[in-house]
Parts: structure tokens; C-alpha cells; sequence
């Protein structure tokens, strides 16, 4: 006898099984008295199984996960889902308005997990989405970009000391895992500190969409649904590879950038990453590569003083740099 899907229940609706609803969740008001929701869009399926959270804009000014969610709404048939979707593309709707990382009082969201329901706005916006959302799923996709000016290479960011994050993380089918702990006060350190595995997608440059981003973050969305038992169907994915570590290179000199490699790129030891200029001539100086590896972000300003981060490196053991590189030349050619 199988099993009766009961109804999925948040705030004060009721979501029966087998259908898709909107939810909108009162956060709070602008100055004018305009009421700003969290905008939740529920996919429950027929079956009981696994509670998926994906969320993006946690930083308002990151736009791709908003585009990879707006993908996945019309992917998914909640007549053919085993478990839950929750779907929340704009987390901070505050920051989204304002094209900006921040709420209006400058404080980051993902610093103030889990919050409390009479903090500052931050801290209410936390306390709303843990208490409503994260306690509520089994699993989590949190969707980021770079920050303003600085892009990053498709990636995943999680604990891959724990088997079902790393499991996700392969499944999802970026390039690169990067094994990373999470910080104190975002959504990812809060929902495993309740072992609620969590993993975060890295990809592309906030307040700009990048189509490479989107379409390996939405497949990849899809693969992690396949993994836990959501959907059915092949896991179509990249080979991820973990890496070692990762460092940022930063300029030893004031100046224009030249940049002579771009993101994906392999680098060799003492190879020229760019050379700074004087604006008014002189001899360049040239910034090296520390260390082999892959770059896998990088500033798109071409200016820097001495001292500001230019190049993300990611380091890899053994044959995993031979085996990245050819990875990321299918992964080039299927996405870009």
C-alpha cells in the first residue's frame, strides 16, 4: 500500500499533494508602507521523499541563481515529484531592489543566521527564513555569484568531509568542489550546524547573467533533485574534482592590469599572470603564478592598487590537475 503524501503546510497555507502554489511569506515594509514578501513558490509532489530548498540572492545584487530558479519553475511537474520543492529566488528582496549586496542598514544577511524575530531587519529576515524554511528542508542548494567586479568559474563550496554534501556536490556537476567550511552566520553554517546538508553554487559575477552560469547551475539543480530520489532520469554531469586549496594572488604593484590569462585557464608555476602598468609608461611588472593550478575566479577591473586580490587559484594533487583541465575543455564546449 503506498503511503498518502500528506498535505505540505507553511504559514497558513496548505499545499496538497500532487500540486505547485505560490506562498508569500510577510517580511516586512518599505518606508511607504509597501509590504515586502518572501516569495516562495511550493512544488509537492505525490509521493513522500526528500525536502529540497533552493534559494538565491541572499546578496541582492546576485542575479544568476534568480535566472536558475526562474528556469527551474518550469522544469519541475509536481504530479511527477517525489518529495518537496521549495523554491525561493530572491532572498533578499531589500538588496535585490537596491542592486545592492546588502539590506538597507549595510549588514550582510548571510552574516546573521539564524537571527532572532526583534533584531535589526537582517536579523528578522533571518529569523523568517530559518524558522520557515531551512528547518524545514532535508536538503539545500544556496546559489551565489562573485561579488561586484570579481567572477568566479563555476564551483561548488561545501564540507566534503560529509558524505551527502559531497555527494550532491558531485552530482551537481561543476567543475570544481572546493572543500570549504562555512562561516559563522550564514544560511550554509546554520543549516549544518541542524545536519541539514547544504551546498553552494559559485558561479559568475554579481549585478551581470552569465548564460554558462545559469545553464550549469539549473543542470545542476536538476542532477542534485535526481541524486536524493526527487526526480527521475540520468544524472548528466560534469566529473567534478575536488581541490586541494585555493589562494588569492594579489598585486605587487599600483597600476593598469593587463591580464594575459583568463578564467578556466591553466597555470604553471612562475608563469606571468598579467603584467601592471604605469599609465604613464615605465617598465611592467610582471605578477606571477605561485603555483600548477586552475584559476577559478579573478578581478574584471583593470586597474589595482598593491595589494588587491586579482586571481583566484585552486590547487590540485597529483594527476586531478591533468584530469581538471580536461574537464574543463568539455565543460567549455557543452556550456558556453
Amino acid at each position: 500500500m503506498v503511503k498518502k503524501h500528506e498535505p505540505f503546510v507553511i504559514g497558513d497555507v496548505s499545499v496538497t499533494a500532487g500540486t505547485q502554489l505560490s506562498v508569500k511569506l510577510p517580511a516586512a515594509k518599505l518606508y511607504n508602507d509597501t509590504p515586502m514578501d518572501l516569495h516562495v513558490e511550493v512544488f509537492h509532489g505525490t509521493k513522500p521523499g526528500a525536502t529540497l530548498l533552493v534559494c538565491a540572492a541572499i546578496h541582492g545584487d546576485e542575479l544568476n541563481g534568480i535566472e536558475i530558479c526562474r528556469r527551474l519553475l518550469g522544469r519541475v511537474n509536481a504530479k511527477t515529484l517525489t518529495g518537496t520543492l521549495l523554491v525561493v529566488p530572491i532572498v533578499n528582496v531589500f538588496g535585490f531592489i537596491q542592486q545592492s549586496r546588502y539590506l538597507p542598514d549595510r549588514r550582510d544577511l548571510n552574516r546573521c543566521f539564524p537571527g532572532t524575530a526583534k533584531g535589526a531587519l537582517a536579523s528578522r529576515l533571518a529569523h523568517l527564513f530559518s524558522s520557515m524554511l531551512v528547518k524545514r528542508a532535508t536538503h539545500i542548494v544556496d546559489l551565489h555569484t562573485g561579488a561586484i567586479h570579481r567572477e568566479n568559474l563555476p564551483q561548488i563550496r561545501c564540507d566534503t568531509d560529509n558524505e551527502t554534501m559531497l555527494a550532491m556536490a558531485n552530482a551537481f556537476g561543476a567543475p570544481v568542489v572546493m572543500s570549504s567550511k562555512a562561516r559563522e552566520g550564514s544560511m550554509r553554517g546554520f543549516a549544518n550546524s541542524l545536519d541539514i546538508p547544504c551546498i553552494l553554487y559559485e558561479a559568475g559575477e554579481a549585478l551581470r547573467f552569465s548564460d554558462m552560469s545559469i545553464k550549469s547551475g539549473l543542470n545542476g539543480v536538476i542532477n542534485v533533485m535526481r541524486c536524493i530520489g526527487m526526480l527521475k532520469g540520468k544524472i548528466k554531469a560534469t566529473n567534478s574534482v575536488n581541490a586541494s586549496r585555493s589562494y588569492w594572488v594579489r598585486s605587487e604593484a599600483d597600476g593598469l592590469v593587463n591580464i594575459k590569462l583568463k578564467l578556466g585557464e591553466r597555470v604553471s608555476k612562475g608563469q606571468v599572470l598579467a603584467n601592471i602598468v604605469n599609465p604613464l609608461g615605465g617598465e611592467p611588472c610582471p605578477l606571477l603564478a605561485p603555483s600548477d593550478g586552475i584559476i577559478i575566479g579573478n578581478s574584471n577591473i583593470p586597474v589595482t592598487n598593491e595589494g588587491e586580490a586579482l586571481f583566484h587559484i585552486a590547487q590540485f594533487t597529483g594527476d586531478e590537475i591533468e584530469i581538471i583541465n580536461d574537464n574543463l575543455d568539455d565543460f567549455m564546449q557543452e556550456y558556453a
